[in-house]
């Protein structure tokens, strides 16, 4: 398992599209322990653009505080799990919360 979280300043960006980079960080799903973590810069803002790229780096989950239906969507199509409401706060701690299930997610600050 690969979840992408999109970053600003080292944390959870809430404005997924925008963000500065991502973290993507590899999990062992039988053990839920982090066994890696790499940033990756974000492309340059382009609609529609992220969810394959994200597909083609392995995620197969995208951790965001917002998001708009339309890329919702689009990452269902390309096969990665979407959780929206997520608070600012590190990849791992957010990722460690995700795997106990204990993330406390909030209402999707988008609105496109």
């Amino acid at each position: 398992m690969k979840i992408a979280i999109p970053l600003a300043e080292g944390k959870l960006s809430l404005h997924f599209g925008h963000c500065a980079s991502f973290a993507l960080i590899e999990v062992d799903a039988q053990t839920k322990k982090i066994v890696g973590r790499k940033e990756l810069d974000a492309p340059p803002h382009q609609p529609g653009l992220l969810p394959p790229w994200l597909a083609e780096r392995g995620a197969t989950v995208i951790i965001a505080g917002g998001m708009g239906q339309r890329a919702q969507q689009l990452f269902v199509q390309q096969g990665i799990q979407v959780v929206i409401g997520a608070p600012c706060d590190t990849p791992e701690n957010i990722v460690n919360n995700f795997l106990a299930g204990t993330l406390q997610v909030g209402d999707n600050i988008c609105d496109h």
